[in-house]
């Protein structure tokens, strides 16, 4: 019997809420507690690991991504370390399903596998997002490689975020193992999280299903293919929209922000006083104060790096002001700036003082985002432009950390859409078809009740799926009755038909033995005789491969064909009391050839009935010996066909045992005594010991067929004296 349903669906998905809440709490609680302590740990995975452990891989990536969302609100790059803690529930998922194999290794290897995770791919991502820092308690870990043990900046941080996750996974998973213990063995099937719409399996079948072979890609493998292709051209699509609409942003945000302070500059600035301050520099009323406000101004613009203001002459820019920087100083009040040749397009439009378009150049100054802010005297001309440029560097950084965010948060949701992508194909469609094909392949046909156990069989699958795969089941259910049925029907048939052929065959060798006025019972007995040798001889390890059951079975119903080519012999020979001459032998043996050519007529005929290639066999050889000498071909040994090999020796035997004209009829010893004697030059040796050997039950064919009224009259003086 299968496992029965415990709960009905409603009340198994109050479970996998009821475990992914106290999951997601507990990553929460424990997070919020280390926090609060200063402690460079996290916690945060708790709940996540005993989730997949008790529930499975899905439950786990669900409170995975809801404890990172919930983390989120504080601190807003949490969201995109969901993925480490997806991968975690994941892996969690696999280690739990081999029960951690009940080895210390495998529960060490488990424990480093997590911390590679959240330490090693947690430290890239935390050096892209905010880079190097010694701040707060990790921070003292990392200067403790940093400045002690003489690391460079990356290998001291991701050293330090392994070492640190490390303790933190062994603890939490220590943590979360330690529950899963706790929770009682009968209740730990409520939380795991399946989805049967059929009968559920053991676990002996659900092997067994799982390891149907495909010739090509399983179904699973290809629906994995299809999502995984599908996911990644969505995300390809979808991040490269979004980093075209993002780079758009910020760009636009980056020229508004310069602009910004391009305007206010122009503000601070004296207008009347930019001769001065380009004759006399810093030496100028206002100029020092003027140039700090400047300075302010700079700081307090996001992400603008240069700022100057020039007064634009056909020899080039005048320096009015012009910044330091930590990478490069200011040029002096009154310098002359040479052209960039990025500019070259807006020399005119400079000229006369006209407002331009941002100019993105990668001159001698760097690659920038420069934006020039017209700036007018009283009478309206313009004496001066102020630049604020913003360095590219800092816009592709942005795109970067833009796209490796978008990255892990889809990749989070990837494994998430995966995991419910696979989980329904397993209990929605590749189980049920997998289960069908298991049971439709332990069909058994060989008698009554194995085949309605196939139709019970099939009717406890209970597929219930609810679409056009309950309606193939429910057809594969009807199909299969019907099936059954008329597998029923058409092996009574069969059997009739067997029956039939069997009685006709009989009757057409009774005919043929009637002929002959002596023979009795021998075609029954010789029959009986085949099959007893050929059991006997399997059982002793000959010819194995050959004795098949359908081998003996064809051979004792074709048995009584093995003298049908006596058909064309004439009375007077058949009959012939006495000895036959040489001539009368001579036709007497052609009843071999002749009984071939009326069995191959019949082959042509009826060229299934496999029985009669043996028919022919013995019809034809059954008179040939193992030395060469018999007739009509004179076959040696192996040569001789093996069912022709077995009727010679129970030909001879009913003939030795029968009364004939010419002799009486042998003691049943005696008779036995000369097969074993021509073993080796008329018998196959092989065939003659099984005969020894089954010597009671050919003593027991003998008795029986004497009791039903053998024919005591003598067989012709072909049966043995002339064809010896």
């Amino acid at each position: 019997m299968r496992k029965e349903y415990r709960f009905e669906k409603h009340g198994k998905l109050l479970w996998i809420m009821l475990l992914c809440f106290v999951g997601w709490g507990c990553n929460l609680i424990l997070n919020g507690i280390v926090g609060m302590m200063n402690l460079p740990f996290y916690f945060d995975t708790v709940g996540t690991i005993f989730a997949s452990a008790v529930g499975g891989a899905l439950p786990g990536i669900l409170v995975a991504l809801l404890t990172n969302t919930v983390l989120g609100f504080g601190n807003p790059n949490s969201i995109y370390f969901g993925i480490l803690n997806v991968l975690i529930a994941a892996v969690t998922a696999v280690y739990a399903r081999s029960r951690f194999k009940k080895k210390l290794w495998a529960i060490i290897s488990y424990v480093i596998c997590l911390a590679l995770i959240g330490g090693g791919v947690g430290a890239v991502m935390t050096w892209l997002f905010d880079g190097f820092s010694l701040n707060g308690s990790f921070g003292n870990v990392v200067r403790y490689f940093y400045e002690r043990c003489g690391m460079d900046k990356f290998p001291a941080h991701v050293a330090a975020s392994v070492a640190v996750d490390l303790a933190d996974k062994a603890i939490s998973a220590l943590i979360a193992l330690m529950a899963v213990i706790c929770v009682p063995p009968k209740f730990r099937d409520n939380f795991r999280f399946t989805g049967w719409s059929q009968t559920p399996l053991y676990d002996e079948e659900l092997a067994q299903v799982k390891n149907t072979k495909c010739q090509t890609a399983s179904l699973g493998t290809k629906i994995l293919l299809v999502l995984i292709v599908a996911f990644f051209v969505v995300a390809f699509v979808a991040t490269g929209i979004s980093l075209m609409l993002f780079r758009n942003f910020s760009r636009e945000q980056h020229v508004q922000i310069a602009k910004g302070a391009a305007a206010y500059a122009t503000q601070c600035i004296d207008a009347e006083k930019v001769e001065e301050y380009l004759e006399r520099g810093e030496a100028a009323e206002g100029y020092s104060e003027t140039k700090e406000i400047l300075s302010e101004i700079r700081e307090n613009a996001h992400d603008v790096e240069y700022m100057y203001v020039y007064k634009i002459m056909d020899d080039g820019c005048h320096v009015v002001f012009d910044l330091d920087t930590e990478r490069l100083g200011g040029s002096r009040p009154g310098e002359v700036v040479a052209f960039e040749p990025a500019f070259y397009p807006y020399l005119d439009a400079l000229k006369r003082g006209e407002p331009i378009e941002p100019v993105i150049s990668n001159d001698s100054y760097g690659w920038l985002l420069t934006v020039y802010q017209p700036m007018y005297d009283a009478q309206g001309r313009c004496v001066c432009y102020v630049g604020a440029d913003v360095a590219m560097e800092n816009l592709a950084f942005y795109e970067e950390e833009f796209l490796i965010k978008m990255s892990s948060l889809f990749m989070g949701f990837f494994v998430l859409i995966l995991a419910i992508g696979l989980w329904l194909s397993k209990y929605q469609l590749i189980y049920p078809i997998n289960t069908m094909a298991y049971s439709a392949s332990a069909f058994a046909y060989n008698s009554e009740e194995a085949r309605e156990h196939n139709v019970e069989q099939i009717r406890k699958l209970k597929i219930h799926t609810g679409d056009e795969l309950e309606n193939l089941y429910h057809a594969f259910v009807k199909t299969t009755e019907d099936s059954m049925d008329y597998f029923a029907q058409m092996q009574h048939k069969t059997e009739t038909i067997s029956r039939l052929q069997s009685g006709l065959l009989m009757v057409l060798a009774d005919l043929v033995e009637n002929r002959d006025e002596s023979t009795g019972n021998h075609i029954k007995k010789t029959a009986a005789y085949t099959r007893a040798i050929m059991e006997k001889a399997r059982e002793l390890g000959y010819y194995t491969q050959q004795l098949t059951d359908t081998f003996i079975s064809d051979v004792e119903q074709s048995a009584p064909l093995h003298d049908i080519g006596k058909i064309q012999i004439p009375d007077a020979i058949l009959n012939k009391c006495g000895k036959l001459t040489e001539e009368e032998f001579a036709v007497m043996k052609t009843h071999t050839t002749a009984g071939m050519k009326i069995i191959d007529q019949t082959i042509a005929t009826l060229p299934e009935a496999d029985y009669l290639t043996e028919a022919r066999n013995m019809a034809t050889y059954h008179h040939e010996k193992w030395n060469g000498k018999g007739y009509p071909f004179g076959l040696t040994g192996e040569e001789i066909p093996l069912s022709a090999r077995v009727m010679a020796v129970a030909d001879v035997f009913d003939a030795l045992i029968s009364k004939r004209c010419y002799k009486d009829a042998f003691p049943f010893e005696k008779a036995v005594q000369i097969i074993r004697e021509d073993s080796g030059s008329h018998f196959d040796p092989k065939i003659v010991e099984a005969f020894l050997a089954a010597e009671s039950k050919i003593k027991e064919i003998s008795e029986r067929y004497a009791c039903d009224g053998d024919n005591p009259e003598p067989e012709n003086t072909i049966n043995t004296q002339n064809q010896e």
